[in-house]
């Protein structure tokens, strides 16, 4: 059984001229220890995804159906008594800003502090230890200094190794990190992300990396998932979806990263933008930006327009697409044909 299982997950928010999907039909797992990666354009549904998990979706935002199960519990359907004790206990949460996670009024060492009391029964003198050696395990210089500081007195590079810090203070079987780098330099990004990568692997621990930036999934994970307008279209292993992506919409992301372009010439991009949620097209949601709803012949795939699309297996990937699934019942075809005229 895996350690982390989301079957079906269904998230809307109720709003005045009706409720909007912003998640369906999500299904993914997580082992222990293990790196997994959901990339997609804003909007696509990742930090929805991410809060879900935690049941920290604000009203008018509900989960309408589905289950997320941790440990073989389910998430989902657990008191917030109970949700507090997995919450930064076993399952632990790097939000995007850390301005906005660190309390500008209280010091690090009392945030630290609180944190490591409210789950456990040890005296301030055991909890500043083990804040302090925390500390040292992200590379903070003179941890005993900052610990008496405050949020604004340090830099953004140092603010968010204190926020891996603060995650790791319990000793958490899951770490989600809800794009941690997005406000840093290149150069800090590159550090936070091997910090966390060393630690993951250090600590046996489960990281789920909500990013746009596929160069950092591909260092950082094992699996990926591809999200568009609150669904996953593939999903698999990172390397395998990197170098061989099926899903024109997975294609289109690598097509756009900038070491893809012919140097001086514009950069590759995916036309158009991602629908809203409230008025999603029908059949694939893709189809109105996607440069595959017509066959190499000119005909046009009516699937695409009409029906929403199932998963269909390719090598070790899962992919949501009417082109892959009838590229792949041809070669299904040609094979069987092939057998019949040379049994």
């Amino acid at each position: 059984m895996a350690l982390l299982e989301v079957n079906h997950l269904d998230v809307r928010f109720a709003l005045r001229l009706g409720e909007v999907h912003a998640l369906r039909d999500v299904n993914f797992t997580l082992e222990r220890g293990e790196r997994l990666g959901i990339v997609g354009e804003s909007g696509a549904g990742k930090s929805v995804a991410a809060f879900s998990l935690l049941n920290l979706i604000a009203k008018p935002g509900f989960i309408a159906g589905g289950e997320v199960r941790f440990d073989g519990k389910q998430l989902n359907s657990m008191s917030e008594r109970a949700l507090r004790k997995v919450r930064g206990n076993r399952i632990s949460m790097i939000f995007q800003d850390p301005m906005m996670t660190l309390n500008p009024v209280l010091s690090i060492g009392e945030q630290m502090l609180e944190c490591l009391k409210a789950h456990r029964r040890i005296s301030s003198k055991e909890a500043r230890a083990i804040a302090l050696d925390k500390l040292r395990q992200v590379q903070i210089p003179s941890p005993e200094t900052r610990l008496d500081q405050y949020p604004h007195e340090l830099s953004g590079g140092m603010r968010q190794r204190i926020i891996i810090a603060i995650a790791l203070l319990l000793d958490p079987d899951i770490i989600i990190a809800d794009e941690p780098t997005t406000a840093l330099d290149v150069t800090i990004q590159a550090e936070i992300m091997a910090l966390l990568l060393e630690l993951c692997e250090k600590y046996n621990v489960g990281l789920i990396l909500i990013t746009h930036d596929l160069g950092v999934v591909s260092q950082v994970t094992q699996r990926m998932l591809v999200m568009y307008a609150g669904r996953v279209i593939e999903q698999g292993p990172t390397r395998e979806i990197i170098n061989d992506p099926q899903h024109p919409y997975t294609q289109g992301l690598i097509n756009a990263l900038p070491q893809m372009a012919t140097p001086g010439e514009k950069l590759n991009q995916i036309r158009g933008s991602m629908p809203s949620l409230s008025n999603l097209p029908s059949g694939c949601a893709f189809h109105p930006r996607c440069d595959f709803i017509k066959r190499a012949d000119g005909t046009q795939r009516p699937a695409c327009t009409q029906q929403v699309p199932e998963f269909v297996t390719s090598g070790n990937c899962k992919v949501a697409c009417h082109m892959v699934a009838e590229l792949l019942d041809k070669e299904a075809n040609d094979e069987a044909r092939l057998k019949e005229t040379n049994p």
